[in-house]
Parts: structure tokens; C-alpha cells; sequence
């Protein structure tokens, strides 16, 4: 399986501090790519770098092909990476398909003219985004509240909208931080299939998780980070048999996947 996102000694520290030292990974494509470690690990500053949020003080980072290192974020989205927030970051003012609908917008191929005056252009993409938009919202289990206010979901809800905002981008490489955390245990089942769906439809997914669960039943590949270094990685199975993997997560959240 070839790799789509490849990262090549990267590093990044914060007022001298060290954050990410030295981290090369490859995520294959099509492939669901667990990043995992204690707290404090650096997993959140991974994936930063990653989306562009942060740039690497040295490094490479390809993504098919192309080198990412000084591209920003906003740029990224535009060649197929997308990404969720530890910290639900909605419009909790508009609509759920408002909220859906925003993440179109660098697809939109309308004249600008034709948003005071609309034309065919126009109205074939707002049919076509809104068609879409729902289609998103029943993909996550909301199409039912398409009009409600964001604002108004339960937590698990607000997950799953986030979700369906970032895949309206359209996106080759999705990245998820901590994406179960907060959620009960039918939702996190919920969610797991939700993974398993995307990598049918062909999009690689990156998630950085703390439910070792999740981990284990859903990832093809686990990469482990310790205080901002390589730890290990492989095959679930290996990382949960792994004597440093087991360390690391003495009395943490580890050791409840351990016979999973």
C-alpha cells in the first residue's frame, strides 16, 4: 500500500522546550493510522504539524508527493486534508446544514457576480452543496435535525457535526483528535463504524485517540509517541504486546486495551 503522507524528521519545541523530536511516519493510503502515547506526549503538537496549524522547526513533510513544511492550513485543506479539534469548535448560532454547508466553500465554482445576482451557476451549486450537506448529516446520524441550532446538540451530537463539516471539504487524508472523547459507550460505537465507513470510501484517516478500545478495534496501524519521541509502532496486537508500549502506559489508560 503506498503512502500518502510521509513525515520525515520532524521537530518542534516551544520557548526551548522540545515538544516533537525527530518524528518520521508513514500513512499509508486507504488505511485508518492510530497515533497514541501518554499525556503529554506530543500527539496534539503531531497533529498540528501535520495540518499546518503549526510549521516544523526542521523537517519534511510530503503528502502525495508534495512537500507541505511552510504551506498553511487553509492551503493544506485545498489539497485534501481536513481535521477535527479536541475542543468542538461549531457556529452554535446557525443550523446544522449551515454548519455543513460552510465547509464547501472551497469548492464553490460560482462567478462572483452571481452572488448579488443569481444565476444557473449558482443555484446549481446551492441545490448540489445542500444535497450533499444532507446526505453528510445522515452519514452522522443528524439529518433529522438539519435545521436545528448547532448550539442546541448534546456533546456526542456536536461531534459527530464537526465530523460532517470537515468531510465536506472533501477530503483525502482526515485527521481526527480525540474524536471519542467525551462520548458515551453507544456513541463511540457509533463513531467506530463511522472510521470504518470513511476508509471504505476511500479516504485515510489519522486519528490521535486516548480510548485504547477504539484503538485496537478499528486501526490497521498504531504509531506510539512518548515525551515527544518514537516509541514504537505496528500492528495493534504488536503494540499492545510491547514492553516499552506497556511501560509508557503503566497505571494509564493503556493498560484497559491490554486484553481487548
Amino acid at each position: 500500500m503506498s503512502a500518502l503522507l510521509e513525515a520525515k524528521e520532524l521537530r518542534k519545541s516551544f520557548g526551548g522546550v522540545k515538544a516533537v523530536q525527530g518524528i518520521s511516519l508513514s500513512i499509508p493510503e486507504h488505511s485508518i493510522y492510530a497515533v497514541i502515547g501518554p499525556n503529554g506526549a506530543g500527539k496534539s503538537t503531531m497533529m498540528n504539524l501535520l495540518s499546518g496549524t503549526y510549521q516544523p522547526d526542521a523537517g519534511e513533510l510530503l503528502f502525495a508527493g508534495r512537500q507541505l513544511a511552510g504551506l498553511p492550513a487553509h492551503q493544506r485543506v485545498r489539497l485534501g486534508l481536513a481535521r477535527t479539534f479536541q475542543k468542538i469548535r461549531l457556529f452554535k448560532q446557525l443550523s446544522l446544514l449551515d454548519n455543513v454547508l460552510a465547509g464547501f466553500h472551497i469548492h464553490h465554482k460560482v462567478p462572483a457576480w452571481q452572488y448579488l445576482i443569481p444565476g444557473a451557476a449558482f443555484w446549481r451549486d446551492w441545490t448540489h452543496c445542500r444535497e450533499q450537506g444532507m446526505a453528510l448529516l445522515e452519514f452522522v446520524g443528524l439529518a433529522d435535525l438539519a435545521m436545528q441550532r448547532a448550539g442546541s446538540l448534546a456533546y456526542g451530537q456536536q461531534r459527530m457535526l464537526e465530523i460532517a463539516r470537515a468531510m465536506a471539504t472533501g477530503p483525502r487524508l482526515f485527521m481526527l483528535d480525540e474524536p471519542a472523547a467525551g462520548l458515551n459507550s453507544v456513541e463511540v460505537g457509533f463513531l467506530l463504524q463511522r472510521l470504518k465507513d470513511m476508509r471504505e470510501r476511500g479516504i485515510t484517516v489519522v486519528v490521535v485517540e486516548h480510548n485504547m478500545d477504539l484503538v485496537m478495534k478499528v486501526a490497521d496501524h498504531v504509531f506510539v509517541m512518548d515525551r515527544g519521541e518514537y516509541l514504537f509502532e505496528g500492528a495493534p496486537r504488536e503494540v499492545q504486546n510491547n514492553p516499552k508500549v506497556i511501560e509508557a502506559y503503566l497505571g494509564g489508560e493503556f493498560t484497559g486495551g491490554l486484553d481487548s
